[in-house]
């Protein structure tokens, strides 16, 4: 008999944990939000969509510093987060085990794309104007194999470029990249965030930056490539620039683990987008409930997906 009642705490203990996990009935869940580095926009959106839901849902949401979106999402894959920041291109190529990864990871799903993520090749040389200019310079290509590697990649691949014998790449996180530019130790860094992204701001505040445009013809090219990219412009106002710059850019979207709750989910989505105005971050006014539920390369949670039809858009669920 004590056997029976020791094996039914266990059942109870095991229950309890998992629901805490990933939330129980109408939310209430614990969930950890993995983001990006410190100096970067999704460390300082994510903690304020966290705060945020946490204040007005049932759903407790902690944000932590992350390694972006390749290791965002391999630490949700083993379950040491539930909800990670990402880039588009790179949950799809997770989903379909491609590139960075050499099997398909499908414990995931779409929550919410949020505001797009440019494509910022910074530099504190006025003569370097074109991708083109970069070849035989010294340029940081992102750590290495993150996302902004690929997204290196992929750029330089438009001009006739290749990462490994045109340039000489240095592996090095935004601040790092931003550290070296100031140090002289290199002459760009490609850095993929939403813009102004805070370790650049810091060196725009001491140094003339300038960022490296891309010209329609090569972005058409890019695209017709790779899709997941998107024509777009960065304000002069970002780092105090003399002018706007064209770049293109790719989603940067919130994913969950599937064994989330659908209420817990439904918590995170209205916990943002209910409450935009009351967002902290100036990233709230790039916000809107079309750009959220446009994602169909990953489908989207069950939370999410009643969600957006509570407002009137259809998403693709698994």
């Amino acid at each position: 008999m004590k056997k029976k009642i020791a094996l039914a705490l266990s059942l109870v203990m095991v229950m309890t944990l998992a629901l805490t996990a990933c939330g129980g009935g109408g939310g209430g869940g614990k969930l950890t939000f993995t983001t990006g580095s410190d100096t970067g926009t999704y460390y300082a959106f994510g903690t304020v969509l966290a705060g945020q839901i946490s204040d007005k849902t049932k759903t407790n949401v902690t944000a932590i510093a992350g390694k972006g979106s390749k290791g965002n999402i391999e630490a949700m894959d083993v379950k040491d987060a539930q909800l990670g920041f990402v880039q588009s291109d790179v949950m799809a190529y997770a989903y379909n085990g491609e590139r960075l990864f050499e099997k398909k990871i499908e414990s995931f799903s779409t929550v919410a794309a949020l505001y797009m993520e440019q494509v910022q090749i910074v530099t504190l040389d006025p003569s370097i104007k074109s991708v083109a200019d970069l070849a035989g310079k010294s340029v940081s290509v992102g750590e290495s194999g993150s996302g902004v590697y690929f997204n290196a990649v992929d750029v330089l691949a438009a001009y006739g470029l290749d990462v490994d014998k045109d340039i000489k790449p240095t592996y090095q996180s935004f601040g790092d990249s931003a550290d070296a530019l100031q140090d002289g130790k290199i002459d760009a860094a490609f850095v993929v965030a939403g813009a102004p992204t805070n370790a650049i701001t810091a060196l725009a505040a001491s140094r003339d930056v300038y960022l490296v445009e891309l010209d329609d013809e090569h972005i058409e090219k890019l695209i017709a490539e790779s899709p997941y990219y998107s024509k777009n412009v960065i304000s002069k106002d970002a780092y105090n620039l003399d002018a706007d710059a064209t770049t293109v850019a790719v989603g940067a979207v919130i994913i969950a683990r599937d064994d989330c709750t659908e209420d817990d989910i439904y918590n995170v989505c209205s916990g943002i987008f209910d409450s935009i105005d009351t967002l902290g971050h100036d990233k709230k006014n790039e916000l809107s409930l079309d750009f959220a539920a446009s994602i169909t390369a990953v489908p989207y949670h069950a939370g999410a997906a009643k969600y957006f039809s509570e407002k009137g858009f259809t998403v693709p669920t698994k």
